[in-house]
């Protein structure tokens, strides 16, 4: 019997996949548990495996393609079985991502035919077009193209018999077009510049570039949505002179070996937020709807820049760990997360979340509540900046935080009696490890 091969669910909060690299082709003999697709979700790249044997008769889905959790993307069966009323190879998944642009100019010149056009009209998928939907050529062949395609080789002054199809049966698609067009503007740019207009002082390159959404994108967009919108945020500020910390950093660094790596100010940072949240269990909480979930674990989140986003790796009881453990276990998160190699359990389930900018020169900002967590805090870089101690001004290294607070969980007095305790143990580095 015929498996179908679905998009599946491989992070808890998927919606919908892009198949990065096919790892087996139409053809190639599969057994259970083979590992079929490197698929990215919305935090990572992960893989897909194959729920049965066979051979994968189909793919339905190209890379670079798009498809909802659930929906088929390829089969696997016998090399003779029978696939029935199984989708055809050219019938793409709903959502999948390919070949999007074509609806729309269809419509168009259905309704052109309506008129009286004599643009012809394009087959249904997976039939062969008939001698009235091919474009001629003068040599006497006949070259299959969608009618968008066509449409933009004619504008574009292209010969569709010199483009090579990648859609199904050979089909001259839109990306062949935009691939033709790309390689004659590299061969001879004078081409493309020719026909634009000259304006005085004009800058050279292109005038703007559309940039997909990764999946990550999309799910950071989403995200943001949910929590900026229902999450009643009101924010909190407190200033930290990191004399002692910076001490503390120096000599923890000597006492290191060379393979330990070195301890930075951010590790001192995440492991007295740690602490801080032990003791203020009411901050390490979420928000359930009708309840509120006080944590007596500190599971923290630390938010990571990568190319295409945000991504939040957690350290798991990191109340429990020391500052090494704490220091060695983010860096490995964090090369992990921005190679797109994290499992769901190691950026999922985080009960707090800390983001600091200090390393880009931002001194202070506001962080954006990742729901249900009900708080996250915002760490700057170190300024030095003059004060006054005991009458006189002097000069100390100060770092601004701000914690942004779920009204519905947190209140004023409870957010600031934590962000004082996390202020005294980073004023005060020994009182973090006790």
């Amino acid at each position: 019997m015929p498996t179908k091969v679905h998009m599946e669910a491989l992070s808890p909060t998927m919606e919908e996949g892009q198949v990065v690299k096919w790892l087996k082709a139409e053809g190639d003999s599969v057994s259970q548990g083979e590992i079929l697709a490197e698929i990215e979700t919305d935090k990572a790249t992960m893989e897909l495996v194959a729920r049965g044997d066979g051979v994968l008769r189909r793919v339905l889905l190209e890379e670079g393609g798009t498809a909802p959790v659930g929906e088929v993307i390829a089969i696997i069966a016998g090399a003779d079985e029978e696939l029935g009323d199984l989708p055809a190879k050219d019938e793409a998944p709903e959502g999948a991502g390919r070949e999007k642009e074509e609806p729309a100019p269809e419509k168009e010149e259905a309704g052109a035919a309506r008129e009286g056009s004599q643009e012809p009209k394009t087959p249904p998928a997976g039939e062969e077009p008939s001698e009235g939907e091919v474009e001629g050529v003068d040599d006497g062949t006949q070259v299959k193209a969608s009618p968008l395609a066509r449409r933009l080789a004619q504008e574009a002054s292209l010969e569709l018999s010199r483009i090579e199809g990648t859609g199904p049966g050979g089909r001259v698609v839109k990306r062949d077009v935009e691939a033709a067009l790309e390689a004659r503007v590299e061969a001879r740019p004078e081409v493309a510049a020719a026909d634009a207009p000259r304006v005085k002082g004009a800058a050279e390159g292109p005038e703007f570039e559309d940039v997909p959404l990764t999946q990550m994108r999309k799910t950071i967009a989403r995200r943001l949505v949910e929590s900026l919108g229902p999450v009643p945020h009101f924010f909190l500020r407190i200033t930290v002179d990191m004399s002692r910390t910076l001490e503390a950093r120096e000599r923890v660094n000597r006492l290191l070996e060379e393979d330990d790596g070195k301890i930075s100010i951010n590790d001192f940072v995440l492991k007295a937020t740690a602490g801080a949240l032990a003791r203020h269990p009411e901050v390490n909480a979420h928000w359930n709807g009708d309840s509120i979930r006080r944590f007596g674990r500190v599971h923290l989140g630390v938010a990571v820049a990568t190319e295409e986003g945000l991504i939040t790796p957690v350290i798991r009881d990191a109340h429990a760990k020391g500052l090494l453990e704490v220091s060695t276990e983010i860096r490995e998160l964090v090369t992990r997360g921005r190679d797109k190699k994290l499992q769901p359990e190691e950026y999922t389930g985080s009960t707090f979340s800390v983001s600091n900018l200090g390393m880009f020169g931002i001194h202070e900002f506001t962080g954006v509540i990742n729901p249900p967590e009900a708080g996250i805090v915002a760490v700057g870089g170190i300024e030095e900046t003059p004060v006054v101690v005991e009458g006189q001004v002097v000069v100390r290294p100060l770092m601004k935080v701000t914690m942004s607070c779920d009204h519905r969980v947190i209140d004023g007095a409870t957010g600031a009696r934590f962000l004082q305790t996390l202020k005294e143990m980073l004023e005060e580095p020994a009182a973090a490890l006790l």
